[in-house]
């Protein structure tokens, strides 16, 4: 039988770290493996042309090296002391559509999504990745404070 695989969407931000955290402190307490995630949305990325003056484009690499430095590497770093298989992956997407893909391809058993505790007003006009992942995901998911 295979160890349990929890799936953890980090962002760079507090809330992130906090779900990574929580995800490998109880992966050390049963055995299970730990999968990193971050997500590019290459649309936020690219500026807008202005009046026919083309912007100079974003380096996709150049984007890759920049957060897999900013974002997963200190994570595994941090926890490199953990008994935790822990695995990193950086995918370029919409945020809900590549997580619950992640989800499915990876069989993950648990899903760590860092909530920002923004206003439920905020979330309704802004939308919430977590508050999606909720609504969508067929696996039980954390969502850390």
């Amino acid at each position: 039988m295979s160890k349990p695989l929890y799936l953890v969407a980090v962002d760079g931000s507090e809330f992130g770290e906090r779900a990574a955290e929580r995800a490998i402190n109880l992966a050390e307490q049963i055995g299970a493996k730990v999968k990193l995630i971050t997500v590019m949305d290459w649309s936020y990325l690219q500026t807008q042309v202005i009046d026919g003056v083309a912007p100079p484009l974003l380096d996709r690499a150049k984007q890759e090296v920049n957060v897999t430095k900013r974002v997963l590497t200190p994570l595994v770093d941090k926890y490199h002391n953990s008994t935790v298989d822990i695995t990193t992956e950086l995918v370029w997407g919409v945020p809900v559509e590549v997580i619950l893909e992640q989800v499915k391809t990876s069989h993950a058993n648990l899903l760590f999504v860092g909530r920002h505790g923004r206003s439920r007003i905020v979330d309704i006009l802004l939308g919430s990745v977590a508050n999606q992942l909720a609504h969508r995901v067929g696996i039980p998911i954390v969502l850390v404070p």
